[in-house]
Formats: structure tokens, C-alpha cells, sequence
């Protein structure tokens, strides 16, 4: 295999998965053409990723996948003891996990490198068989969660720690790199943490969205857990279900010791690196590059936009919850009172959530809007842009979106939810570029009524319409350019790999 420059560490993302971070990814590999990458892929379960949905560039030299909730080989169930000082070493790590303001440090990286599924260390059939495992949780139950489900508690607990063995056997085995990369915090995070100990190179942190804190919007509003608070308490200031609690617990220390351990943390704007401060990021580490695109790859769409707004308004983005497609759906809903020729767009994959895109489906025919509304699935974003008036995002969660980017280049004016970066993508990121004007209209999240009004303030006046769409265009030329975005990487990785030449 020719020499690995940047090993990348992907949970959930590119390959695998469209959206916007693959395709960041695959914009990094490809315009750094000169080095060579290393694909580890990360993910749940391996029915969730059957289809590879990008074509790997050339300076990709290998690539390996891992599934986390995948289990293989395990040995029957027998009476075993455990090894004492590796149970001691487990004990220290999971009071860690409990306790997530205490960073795992290289000591305790070292320790599970050196312990974890080795038969002479921490063994996963020890770790599901032993009785010292059983004291272990015995114990925790006593001090964490005494009042509510033993049952929930064990299973809770086995399916949060059995993801670390995984880990540590990737970290073990991976080819030797320059260095690593990872592109979250969470699993890929850890990961990157494992594999800087184990090889003793570099490790580089980037995060679109917060890693921690989209795990927390998720696990607040996850059904699959159970609220099991006593029927006599009524008070509003009852306790996180104990539960969502321990998975919460259980990132934030992912999240932490990925960023104690990474050499630089990058953000892709100032919020989100002043988030990443507050969540325990060492401030010296960090910095921000934010994204950009190919101004050539949306000219032809920009001759094309027409003199008068098409009144289509269009979301591009994957069919998921953190999108809030509803709320989209609900605005066109709102909007055709005044406008009824309005067609509302959803242009994206359906296929990472059915039952999602579903819920989507009955709400449109609830509403009657099957003729306005319309899912048109994958689409080349370049060519359907000027058949677009205005480009809406309804998200819940963001960092900053390329597709807003890709927009302002093609000149359609946008409406977004006040989430991440889209209020200085859309107003401007300080005082000379909010000089150039604004190009198109933030909302706040879930609220329909408003993004209608934002939509229709858009379609109908055409020379606001036109004003807006220049306005973005002048943006995403002065700031949001491709090519500053590769330097910046290239300085960044130069920075760390030249000590190795």
C-alpha cells in the first residue's frame, strides 16, 4: 500500500451516506489531489450502509469499514472470575464516563489499549460473563440509579461500553498514517484519540455540526427511551430519566477526550468553536476554516436564473428529523393562501429514515397539498437552482450549511432557520461583509408562520428578489471560495506533518 498522509476517521457519513458532510469530505480528498488518504468508516449496524454512494478519488489508497452494534464469535455463557487489575483499570475508566468533566487522559487511552479484549486483559466474554463485570455494574446501580429498572440499568449499560471494544480493536490494527483526522467528535473522535496513542502521530479534529450536542437533542427526544418517573411525581424539576442521563454522560466524555487529545480542533464558525471552548475544548487548539465551493460549478445556473422569481420554493437536503421537513411542508401549507400557484420542493435522499419520509407523505396529504408538494428525490443541485425562487432550510440543527452556499453562487435567495451559521451566511460575518446586504430572511426554528411570511416577502417583489440573490452571490465569492478553504487545510496538515519529513 503507498504511504498514508491523512488517515480519515468517518462515523455515519461518506461514504455511505449522502448529505453535506460527505460531500465536504469528498470535496477535502479530492482538491488535496497531491496526498494520500486512508478511509475508516464507522457505523451502527451493516444493513443500515449497503450502498457506497460516492465514487472514491484516486488518492484514496485504502479503506475499512467497522460496525459497532455488530457482534460476531462471542462464546457461550460460563462461570468466570475476571482478571482483578483489569477490572481496576475498567473501574476507573467507567467512574470517568460518570463523571464527564474528568477527561480520560493517554494513561487511561494506554491502559485500554493495552487491556481491552485481550484474553490475558479485560476479554469481552469477561466483560459479558464475569462476575467481577457483574460487581462492577452491581456497583454503579447502588450509586447511580438505585430507584429505577435494574434491567434498564444492565442492558443500558452493556450496549454504551460494548462499542469500546470495537474501538480499541480498530485503533489497534489500523496501517501506520502521518496522520489522523477525524470529522467528529463521538466514536470517530475517540477513535482518533485511540489511534494518536497507539501510533504517537498527530490527530486533527474538525466538526460540521457539535457532535455532543446534536447525541443530546436526539437521546431528549428518542421514544425508544422510557420515562420512568413515579406517577406521584408531578414536579417540573424531576431528574433527566436516569437512562438518557447515562448515554448523555457517555458522549460528553467521548466528546471531551477527543478534544483533549487532538493536536488542533477546528470549527467552521465562530459559534460553534466558542461551543466547542464551553464543552471543554482547550481554547489555544482551536480555530476555524469555513467551508467553501466551487463558484465555476454554479455559473452556468447563475446566467440562468431568470428575471422574475419561479414560485417554487425548494429544500435540498436529506429527509430526516433534524431537518424539519414538517415545518417546511406546514409554511407552503401557509403560503398558498397568498399564493396559489406556490409548489413547495423537497429535493433530497429518502432512504436513511422511511418512517420519517412516511410521516412526511401523510402530513402533505393531510393537508391536501399532494398537487404543491412534491419529493423529487436526488437531484443535480446545480441544474434545479434556477428553477428555484427561493431556497429554504428548516433544520433544527446546523453548522454551516453548503447548500445555503451553493444557493447565494447560483444567485437564489434563501430563507433558514436560525440554527449555526445562517444568520451570518445570510446577513454577513462582521462588518464589511454585512456591507454587501443581506440575502434572504432567518426565521426561528419550527415556526411556519414566519418562514411563509419570509417566503412570500421573497416571491413577491422581483427586485428584491433579484437584490438578494446578488447580494448572496457577492458573498460567496468574497468569503465562502473553495480555494481558501484547501490552503487552509494544506497549511493545517503541513503544519503537522512536517516535523515527520
Amino acid at each position: 500500500m503507498k504511504r498514508i498522509d491523512v488517515c480519515l476517521l468517518l462515523e455515519g457519513t461518506y461514504p455511505y451516506v449522502r448529505g453535506g458532510v460527505s460531500s465536504w469530505v469528498h470535496q477535502l480528498i479530492s482538491g488535496l489531489s497531491h496526498l494520500n488518504f486512508y478511509l475508516v468508516f464507522i457505523g451502527g449496524s451493516r444493513s443500515f450502509y449497503q450502498q457506497q454512494h460516492y465514487t472514491l478519488p484516486d488518492n484514496v489508497v485504502g479503506m475499512e469499514t467497522h460496525y459497532l452494534m455488530d457482534k460476531d464469535g462471542l462464546l457461550a455463557p460460563r462461570a468466570r472470575r475476571g482478571k482483578k487489575s483489569a477490572f481496576s483499570l475498567w473501574q476507573n475508566v467507567i467512574s470517568r464516563f460518570k463523571n464527564p468533566e474528568q477527561t480520560l487522559d493517554g494513561e487511561h487511552l494506554q491502559g485500554l489499549l493495552a487491556n481491552l479484549g485481550k484474553k490475558h486483559g479485560l476479554s469481552y466474554d469477561d466483560f459479558l460473563y464475569s462476575e467481577r463485570s457483574w460487581d462492577v455494574i452491581v456497583d454503579l446501580y447502588f450509586q447511580h440509579a438505585q430507584n429505577q429498572s435494574f434491567v434498564d440499568y444492565f442492558w443500558t449499560f452493556r450496549n454504551i461500553y460494548s462499542p469500546l471494544f470495537t474501538l480499541v480493536k480498530v485503533a489497534e490494527n489500523l496501517p501506520p498514517a502521518r496522520l489522523f483526522h477525524s470529522i467528529s467528535t463521538g466514536y470517530a473522535g475517540f477513535l482518533g484519540a485511540l489511534a494518536k496513542q497507539k501510533q504517537q502521530v498527530p490527530y486533527l479534529l474538525t466538526e460540521h455540526g457539535i457532535y455532543t450536542k446534536e447525541r443530546k437533542i436526539d437521546l431528549t427526544q428518542a421514544s425508544w427511551i422510557k420515562d420512568r418517573h413515579s406517577a406521584l411525581d408531578t414536579s417540573i424539576h424531576k431528574k433527566m430519566e436516569q437512562t438518557r442521563q447515562t448515554w448523555i454522560d457517555f458522549f460528553e466524555q467521548l466528546g471531551r477526550t477527543a478534544y483533549d487529545q487532538a493536536d488542533s480542533i477546528v470549527a467552521l464558525y465562530e459559534g460553534n468553536r466558542q461551543r466547542q471552548i464551553k464543552d471543554g475544548a482547550p481554547a489555544d487548539k482551536t480555530g476555524v476554516i469555513v467551508n467553501g465551493i466551487s463558484m465555476e460549478r454554479f455559473s452556468e445556473a447563475y446566467a440562468k436564473r431568470p428575471q422574475q422569481a419561479p414560485k417554487v420554493a425548494g429544500l435540498i437536503g436529506r429527509v430526516v428529523p433534524i431537518k424539519d421537513i414538517k415545518t417546511f411542508i406546514r409554511a407552503i401549507r401557509v403560503a398558498l393562501n397568498s399564493e396559489p400557484e406556490l409548489q413547495g420542493w423537497i429535493i433530497g435522499p429518502t432512504e436513511e429514515d422511511p418512517s420519517y419520509v412516511r410521516e412526511c407523505e401523510l402530513l402533505v396529504n393531510s393537508l391536501g397539498l399532494q398537487d404543491n408538494v412534491l419529493f423529487l428525490g436526488m437531484q443535480n443541485v446545480a441544474e434545479i437552482l434556477p428553477k428555484l425562487g427561493v431556497c429554504m432550510l428548516t433544520s433544527i440543527s446546523e453548522a454551516q450549511p453548503l447548500v445555503l452556499l451553493e444557493a447565494m453562487a447560483a444567485g437564489i435567495p434563501c430563507v433558514a432557520s436560525e440554527v449555526g451559521s445562517c444568520r451570518e451566511i445570510l446577513e454577513g460575518m462582521n462588518e464589511h461583509d454585512q456591507q454587501l446586504g443581506r440575502c434572504g430572511y432567518v426565521t426561528n426554528i419550527a415556526d411556519p408562520n414566519q418562514a411563509s411570511e419570509a417566503l412570500l416577502a421573497l416571491l413577491e417583489d422581483d427586485q428584491r428578489w433579484r437584490q438578494m440573490g446578488d447580494n448572496g452571490y457577492r458573498r460567496v465569492q468574497a468569503y465562502y471560495q473553495e480555494h481558501t478553504m484547501y490552503e487552509r487545510y494544506q497549511a493545517l496538515y503541513e503544519e503537522h506533518l512536517t516535523w515527520q519529513e
